[in-house]
C-alpha cells in the first residue's frame, strides 16, 4: 500500500497553509510553523489510515463474532488491551490517561459495530437470507431492505 508523501494533497478542500497567524508573524516564523504543521499532516493522515485499517480487522472480528453468537465486547480483553496500552504510552511518554480515554473510545465503537453486526446476522438468519459484507466492510443481510444501500441494518 503506498501512499502519497503529503497525504493531504489527496484531499482537494485543504489548504496546508491555513492559518490565522498569517500576516501576523515573521515571515521565516510562519515558514518554520508551516513546516512543522505538514509533518503533524502527514501523522494526522497516517492516523487515519491506521484507524481505518483497524476497523476493517475489527470489523471481520465482529462478524466472526456474530457468526458464533459470541458478545460484542470482551471485557477481559479489553482490560488487557487498556493496561498494555497505559504501559506503552507510559515508555513513548505519552499521557497513559489520554491512551486510554483514546482507547476507550474506539473500543466502544467497536462495540457498537459490533452489535449492529450481530444484529444483521440475526435478522440474516431469522429470515433465511445469507449474511454478507460489502465495499466498505458494512454487515448487511442479502434480500432484506438493506440491499438497496439503506440503512436498516446498519
Amino acid at each position: 500500500m503506498t501512499e502519497p508523501t503529503h497525504r493531504h494533497e489527496a484531499v482537494p478542500d485543504f489548504d496546508p497553509t491555513a492559518s490565522s497567524l498569517a500576516g501576523h508573524v515573521a515571515p521565516e516564523v510562519m515558514a518554520e510553523l508551516l513546516s512543522m504543521r505538514s509533518s503533524i499532516d502527514n501523522i494526522d493522515a497516517t492516523l487515519v489510515y491506521l484507524l481505518a485499517e483497524r476497523f476493517k480487522a475489527t470489523q471481520r472480528v465482529g462478524f466472526l463474532k456474530a457468526q458464533h453468537r459470541l458478545p460484542p465486547g470482551d471485557p477481559g480483553r479489553e482490560a488487557a488491551q487498556i493496561a498494555r496500552l497505559r504501559a506503552l504510552a507510559e515508555s513513548a511518554h505519552l499521557d497513559p490517561a489520554f491512551a486510554e480515554k483514546f482507547l476507550n473510545f474506539i473500543i466502544s465503537e467497536v462495540i457498537r459495530h459490533h452489535q449492529a453486526i450481530s444484529e444483521s446476522h440475526s435478522e440474516a438468519l431469522r429470515t433465511g437470507a445469507t449474511p454478507v459484507v460489502n465495499a466498505n466492510g458494512t454487515h448487511f443481510a442479502a434480500g432484506t431492505a438493506a440491499d438497496d444501500g439503506g440503512s436498516a441494518a446498519r
